[in-house]
């Protein structure tokens, strides 16, 4: 009986824990983004902060809040912008420097766009952008010229102020700034974009995959921080720095571990101009010694609007000479220790990201002579093994249940999944070897070893032999060749593996061709599947069934529910959408008196007991072999077989992975009948009549069977699956005249020739599957597999034997006949799901229930039993 529509809710609790684990964390999620959608942006700020509406930038207005110490000041009084770093905002750490300097002059302290009180989604977050989001600023505050005040991640965007992007700087202080890429955090950019995308890739995964309802986005730690480290690129600023002109004053602690002294030190001597000093304190000094450093920055305030600092030209000649080195002596000390392994870990983080970039930065680390090579190689080495090992268990872990599972399952089957198991057996090592030295090959490579079973012994065993061989090579070049290596290896990223795929591809095509060309079977396996591609009836049911299903789904919006077709047959469950028991219903049938006889063997029943029953099955009603072993829920014909002794018996129940249908085996010719009666209505229809054809081929004395199915034009459309059946007889010799009958099974998908058998109907045959039908309560509309001793009987209603019934998605297999179009399928097809609709729509109303969308997409999509 369908569920009822009343009983949706009651159902849920049937559901595996985990899936019902997962609706209640989606629907927080959903319910999290849902608040989140209606969160003011900008938030709202205290009464002292002003807002200014910057002009639309690519298409998007941005708000910035700031304080201002006077807006009415003496057009004379020096102006101060402070700059605040990364992540915590000037409105929540620079109010005591604002205080410190108010009595300097006008202060304007602004939260950058991202930060604090000011828009906090925008399109660009570098330093580069906010230098930009400044300058507007500056033109709509009518300011000239200004003293800059930057700390740490806002000396970037102070850097590029001062170096032409707003010409009238007065000054510029950096604390503890950032500046050079070289001497900031691993040193290189590639590695430290690597670095920085994996914590915006952890923070937005907080923010976005985690149900907070809004409470995370108020965090200074959040995705906005790390995208303006991701965003930012700090290689222009050696060039920079050496065009700004304004007096500059660098502050600094002697125990940064944020920025390196060293990166003081290299400003210093790139800016001639500018005056260090250097304090005991960390990156953190500025709140822990905010008057001394608002007392130093103030006095050199003072002297650059009384004209006593000098400018670039004006700076000492020993000064200007120093400068001109675009690169300095001033390196990272060699790391050692905690700071060593910490390198390391980072190098390794960085693989994850992308393995050979990382490598080429790991080997200019060591070329800089932060590290030595064997440390730099082996946090290569360590994170390609984490990395890859990563992948490959994603693989077993994710990839192979979900090709068990729909929608995968679908498309690829079982048989698929063997088949490229085998195949990775014998090929998957040298894949594995050879995709190391192919950028972007890696990936899919590793997942898929991982997804179709391959062994974890062998897959070390290639992959390690490739990565000792590859990872300290690129480290090593990229130590000695240093930056250079870089535009060799981005135009290798970028054509290896297109050229290497290309050409492998032309290779193995031409090969396999050559080798097919040159034999009979291959030629003959070309024009197969060049059959089954030009003739619809072999294309894969999902392509075929796609303008079908926006039918359906048509039907279900146009009548107000999109599942009535599960109402067609309240006695079957879901009408017999999927998964329904083949042998309840046929005991529905057992009244009827036309149904073959059967017993169920029980899957976890022992081998003696499954056995047992199915002898006991044969003594009751005198049966002898062949019988016909199928399992009681299955679809399209699978692992249907007609075993002809006990040895076949035995092979079939042991491979058997659910219960078992043993049926006696039917003599006769098998047709395909699919009848529809509407509720209420005395007799029903037969829309369509199918005639099977299990196919044959012919001896002639001097052809093997190989070659007999290999030209026989029905045959060779699916010459695999027949020589594969056949494997053992290909090469026997049939006498002429000899028929051999290659399919035994009444399935289109197992080799068997439908055709359209719609004209034999006659009203007898009608009154005889009404008779059936009706001997089954809750039946309406599907499709009969019968077995008929003679056409002259088959029409007159009567001696069918009853081999399956299948309900809402069994076809009207007619259209399978060769000489249809795939028009007419579709219009056939079309026809039967409308019957099917309409069927269900009045069963409702007479009372019945069909399945809610969520219960039958559950049901289309559980796990296999």
């Amino acid at each position: 009986m369908a569920k009822p529509e009343s009983t949706r809710f009651r159902y849920l609790h049937k559901l595996p824990l985990r899936i019902r684990i997962a609706g209640i964390y989606l629907l927080l999620l959903a319910i999290s983004h849902a608040i989140r959608l209606f969160l003011p942006d900008p938030w709202p700020a205290p009464d002292s902060f002003k807002t200014l509406n910057l002009p639309s930038q690519h298409g998007q207005h941005v708000s910035i809040r700031y304080t201002d110490s006077a807006p009415d000041a003496n057009p004379g009084q020096p102006i101060i912008l402070l700059i605040h770093g990364s992540p915590a905002p000037a409105s929540h750490v620079m109010k005591d420097l604002q205080r410190s300097l108010a009595n300097t002059g006008r202060v304007i302290c602004p939260d950058l766009p991202g930060f604090g009180y000011s828009s906090r989604h925008i399109d660009d977050y570098s330093i580069e952008a906010h230098a930009q989001y400044l300058k507007a600023m500056l033109q709509e505050l009518s300011i000239g010229s200004v003293h800059l005040v930057a700390y740490s991640m806002g000396g970037g965007a102070a850097i590029h102020l001062a170096a032409g992007t707003w010409p009238q700087i007065q000054s510029l202080s950096l604390i503890s700034s950032i500046g050079v890429q070289e001497l900031e955090l691993l040193g290189d950019y590639h590695l430290n974009h690597a670095v920085h995308g994996i914590q915006c890739l952890f923070f937005w995964s907080l923010q976005e995959l985690v149900p907070h309802m809004g409470l995370l986005d108020r965090f200074d730690l959040n995705v906005n921080y790390a995208r303006n480290f991701f965003d930012s690129d700090q290689r222009p600023l050696r060039r920079l720095l050496r065009h700004v002109d304004a007096p500059t004053l660098i502050v600094h602690g002697n125990t940064d571990k944020m920025v390196p002294k060293e990166a003081a030190l290299e400003h210093y001597r790139l800016i001639p101009q500018s005056h260090l000093e250097m304090l005991d304190g960390g990156h953190l000094m500025l709140f822990q010694q905010t008057r001394e450093i608002g007392r130093i920055i103030q006095t050199h305030i003072n002297d650059s609007s009384a004209g006593k600092l000098p400018t670039r030209n004006q700076a000492k000649q020993s000064r200007i000479e120093a400068a001109e080195p675009l690169v300095g002596d001033n390196r990272l000390p060699p790391a050692r220790g905690v700071i060593l392994i910490a390198f390391m870990v980072l190098i390794a983080i960085a693989t994850l990201v992308s393995e050979d970039l990382a490598c080429i930065g790991a080997g200019m680390l060591a070329a800089r002579g932060v590290m030595g090579f064997f440390p730099a190689a082996f946090a290569a080495f360590a994170g390609i093994v984490i990395g890859d090992l990563m992948l490959f268990a994603a693989g077993r872990v994710i990839g192979r249940p979900a090709i068990r599972h729909a929608p995968l399952k679908w498309v690829i089957s079982p048989d698929a999944v063997g088949q490229a198991e085998t195949w990775f057996k014998t090929q998957g090592g040298k894949i594995i070897f050879t995709s190391r030295f192919l950028p972007g090959s890696r990936l899919p490579v590793y997942f898929t070893a991982g997804t179709i079973g391959g062994s974890l012994a062998s897959f070390l065993v290639y992959f390690l032999s490739a990565a000792i061989l590859w990872t300290p090579a690129l480290v090593g070049i990229a130590m000695m060749s240093g930056e250079a290596i870089l535009s060799y290896y981005h135009a290798f990223e970028r054509y290896a593996l297109w050229v290497g795929g290309a050409s492998i591809l032309i290779l193995w095509v031409g090969v396999r061709l050559i080798l097919k060309l040159s034999s009979f079977r291959g030629r003959r396996l070309i024009l197969s599947r060049l059959k089954r591609i030009i003739h619809w009836e072999f294309w894969p049911s999902w392509l075929i069934y796609l303008p079908v299903g926006v039918y359906i789904f048509g039907l279900g919006v146009l009548r107000r529910h999109l599942t009535l077709f599960t109402a067609a047959n309240p006695g079957i469950p879901a009408g017999g959408i999927i998964g329904e028991s083949k042998s309840d219903i046929l005991n529905r049938l057992a009244g009827s008196g036309a149904v073959a006889r059967f017993t169920l063997v029980r899957q976890e029943w022992s081998a003696q007991q499954q056995v047992g029953a199915v002898k006991a099955f044969m003594k009751i009603h005198a049966l002898t072999f062949p019988l016909v072993c199928k399992p009681d829920r299955g679809e399209r014909g699978k692992a249907v077989q007609t075993v002809h002794d006990h040895g076949g018996l035995v092979a079939y129940l042991n491979g058997a992975v659910e219960h078992t249908i043993v049926q006696e085996y039917i003599h006769g010719h098998e047709y395909g009948v699919f009848y529809y009666r509407y509720p209420g209505e005395a007799s029903g229809s037969i829309l369509a009549v199918t005639d099977k054809h299990l196919i044959h081929v012919t001896g002639d004395g001097t052809s093997s069977l190989e070659r007999l199915i290999l030209t026989d034009p029905r045959a060779s459309c699916m010459a695999d699956l027949h020589l594969n059946v056949h494997q053992d007889q290909l090469d026997w010799i049939p006498a002429p005249g000899e028929r051999v009958q290659l399919v035994e099974v009444g399935t289109h998908a197992r080799g068997a020739l439908f055709l359209d058998g719609t004209y034999l109907v006659t009203p007898e045959m009608t009154k005889g599957f009404d008779r059936v039908s009706r001997a089954f309560n809750g039946f309406y509309f599907g499709r009969y597999d019968v077995r008929v001793k003679s056409l002259v009987d088959f029409q007159e209603g009567k001696g069918f034997t009853v081999l399956e019934l299948n309900g809402v998605t069994s076809e009207a297999t007619s259209i399978y006949d060769p000489k249809n179009s795939l028009f007419q399928a579709w219009k056939v097809l079309m026809s039967q799901w409308r019957i099917a609709v309409e069927i269900g729509e009045i069963n409702v109303r007479h009372g019945h229930s069909a399945w809610s969308p969520s219960a039958f997409l559950n049901l289309v999509f559980k796990d296999p039993k």
